[in-house]
């Protein structure tokens, strides 16, 4: 038995889906054509990486890189092939694991 109004599951999944991806295309657009006028597209910040060395005795020797300007986009997603701002300064230090 149906009840009149209720939105079912698979209509609420594709509204959730469609919003979405409206607000990816717009942050998109906004980087683009630079709405608003005169903002920033692209950001700098210093990213700290730590190379994580598995040795013979199963301990993990850490090696430190110098800090380097890692360019990131200034948006709500990654856009561009470069990450997001906000998630770059909040993720300075970065383990590469080999």
């Amino acid at each position: 038995m149906k009840v009149p109004g209720l939105i079912t599951m698979p209509r609420l999944l594709l509204i959730a889906g469609a919003l979405l991806l409206l607000l990816y295309v717009c942050d998109y657009i906004s980087i683009v054509y630079r709405i608003p006028n005169g903002r920033e597209q692209f950001g700098s910040v210093e990213v700290q990486k730590l190379l994580a060395v598995p040795q013979k005795d199963h301990k993990t020797e850490y090696i430190a890189d110098p800090p380097q300007a890692q360019q990131c986009v200034h948006s709500l997603f990654p856009q561009l092939g470069l990450p997001p701002c906000w998630y770059e300064s909040r993720h300075t230090m970065q383990q590469i694991n080999y």
